[in-house]
This record gives C-alpha cells, structure tokens and sequence, in this order.
C-alpha cells in the first residue's frame, strides 16, 4: 500500500476477524514505533507484545472501553517512565503518540487493523505485563485483521471539513 493509502485506510478497529497476525508483520510494527522520532531523541518508550489470549482478555478490563483487546490477535503496550517534571510528561505525551501513530501507519500498510485504548488500572496492567514499579502504561492498542473485510482507503471520510480546520497564516 502506498503511504497516502494506508493513512486514508487507518482507522480504529473494534472487532477482528479470528486469523493470527504472522510474527514478521508484529515485528515490522514494533520496528515502526522504536525508530519514530522523539524529543532530543530520548526514545521513552518500551513496548510490551502481548498475543496470548487469556492475556489479551485480561487487558481488556484495563479501561472501560478496551473490550475489543479480548478478541484481537495481538496488542501493543506502551510503557513508559514516570515522568515527575511537567515539560517531560508533556514531550512524553507527543513521543508517545508519534510511535503509536508510526507503528498504527506500519499495520495498516499490512492491512492489519488497529484500535487505541488508555489505561486506567495501572496496577492491573503492571501485575500482567510485570513492568518495572518506575513505569507506567501509557497506551495500547489492539490488532488484527478487521472482521468486516480488508482495510482499504475510505472514500467518504467522516471528518471536518479542509478549510473548516486549516487557517493560513493566522486564525
């Protein structure tokens, strides 16, 4: 797929078909998030593989909108330093999209379709995934190939309109 393509083709999947991701396709994504760019380069990031199902189940109960992890080939979790300063939790925050958003791009260039989820029960997520007390889990996302059929470019996007949302020069 072209890059334009599997931009257009990205979109938050919630319910995968029953087909296992091959390990090559997992491991390109993970390539994806380790070499995206970060602030001064500090690469504050970990990611956690989890394919196995009573896994994928149980991080599902991680955020009260994670369910579709439970029926998902695969997840991405994204663990990362607690930060005390401000401005590092802040270039944190965009660090950590930038991979996900690279790895999210990755999948869907492999026709694999992905759904994002916060955490919110960090001590749930540590007792599965067994990061280390200074870390916490940022994100993660689900993956798999969507039930509804193959990931392609939407035609008819569900977006704001171009020049409802870009000004020039200013406001």
């Amino acid at each position: 797929m072209e890059t334009w393509d599997a931009i257009r083709a990205r979109r938050n999947v919630r319910e995968f078909a029953d087909t296992p991701v091959p390990d090559g396709d997992l491991e390109r994504i993970l390539e994806a998030g380790r070499i995206a760019p970060s602030a001064s380069n500090w690469q504050p990031w970990n990611f956690v593989l989890v394919t196995e199902r009573e896994d994928l189940v149980s991080l599902s109960r991680v955020w009260r909108g994670a369910g579709h992890a439970a029926g998902a080939a695969a997840a991405i979790v994204v663990v990362c330093p607690i930060q005390d300063d401000p401005r590092r939790r802040e270039l944190l925050q965009y660090d950590v999209g930038q991979a996900t958003m690279s790895m999210m791009i990755a999948a869907a260039d492999l026709g694999i379709g992905t759904g994002h989820s916060s955490i919110g029960d960090q001590e749930l997520a540590r007792s599965l995934l067994g990061f280390p007390e200074d870390r916490f889990a940022a994100y993660f996302f689900s993956l798999g190939y969507p039930r509804e059929g193959s990931l392609r470019p939407l035609r008819r996007m569900n977006r704001r309109p171009f020049e409802e949302v870009v000004h020039r020069g200013r406001w």
